[in-house]
């Protein structure tokens, strides 16, 4: 069992028929720990709220993906536990510090970032950061 930090784009693929939707289900499912800072869960929920919105899904859905993803064994921390790491990185890569706050826990529990969000990736790629972050789609276990 690995111990991993997922971010909310692997989350929200899980839910969502898109790219490597089976491998973010798969991956959320599995027997590795998985770790976030606690903002995954209002990320996951704007982004049901705004398919929602523009009419992609049913509010009922909506409602019922929050509520799905709320049972997953995802370990968090508080990003008040994470921010003032998240802000150096962020500042040093030109990143979001929402991003910044998933990286700066895998640097902290010395772990794998998983994300779906290719362009992260390669904006890490060839930095002090790429060995620690891993985009959904290069295959491995998940």
């Amino acid at each position: 069992m690995s111990t991993l930090v997922v971010d909310a784009s692997v989350a929200v693929k899980a839910f969502f028929p898109e790219d490597h939707s089976d491998r973010c289900r798969r991956l959320l499912a599995g027997r590795d720990r998985l770790l976030a800072p606690d903002l995954i869960y209002a990320e996951f929920a704007s982004v049901a709220w705004k398919r929602c919105v523009r009419e992609e899904i049913m509010p009922e859905d909506a409602r019922a993906m929050v509520e799905d993803f709320l049972s997953f064994p995802i370990e968090t921390e508080s990003a008040a536990d994470l921010i003032s790491a998240a802000t150096e990185i962020g500042i040093a890569t030109q990143r979001t510090v929402y991003d910044c706050l998933y990286l700066s826990m895998a640097i902290r529990f010395d772990c794998l970032m998983v994300t779906a969000d290719e362009r992260l990736v390669n904006a890490l790629r060839g930095g002090p950061l790429a060995t620690v972050v891993r985009w959904i789609g290069s295959g491995g276990r998940s």
